[in-house]
């Protein structure tokens, strides 16, 4: 399959991921639970989300569209799907249920992935690995303020 098929095929997937937990947040960051809790001072305004996001979704399939070129096609698949139940979950978990460790541990746990993903196949992809920078910095950044909530709340 060409790269752009499968581009357009992940392109679809993560903005569907996107459009599944924004459904599953219940308008988690405009209810008054979200509204009052103690938050970092460094949460980013509520556009700021929408463009990392956008972002990182729109890298995120290009790489994955590349990395599917290899050989272990099963295991990278695999590993994706973990990575969007992780993605997804969060926000049901967090948002929707308010339960904020158990958002942290869902963090952790999708950062470590991505990290690890980013790691092992770094020597296969080379310079297509910065195209899941953007992933790993927007999820350090999302354990900071998750893990603020947690301790300040």
């Amino acid at each position: 399959m060409k790269f752009y098929i499968r581009l357009a095929i992940f392109l679809l997937i993560n903005f569907g991921a996107l459009g599944i937990g924004t459904i599953l947040m219940d308008n988690g960051p405009r209810t008054d639970w979200y509204i009052n809790l103690n938050q970092a001072p460094w949460t980013p305004q509520g556009i700021v989300f929408g463009i990392a996001w956008t972002t990182i979704m729109v890298c995120f399939s290009i790489y994955m569209a590349k990395l599917t070129e290899q050989k272990n096609l099963k295991t990278i698949l695999a590993l994706f799907a973990i990575q969007f139940v992780l993605n997804v979950s969060w926000n049901y978990v967090f948002f929707n249920q308010h339960f904020i460790a158990l958002g942290m541990i869902n963090l952790i746990l999708l950062l470590v992935l991505v990290t690890l993903i980013a790691y092992n196949y770094k020597s296969q992809l080379k310079v297509y690995t910065l195209f899941i920078l953007p992933y790993i910095l927007w999820l350090i950044v999302a354990c900071s303020l998750n893990g603020y909530i947690l301790i300040n709340n």
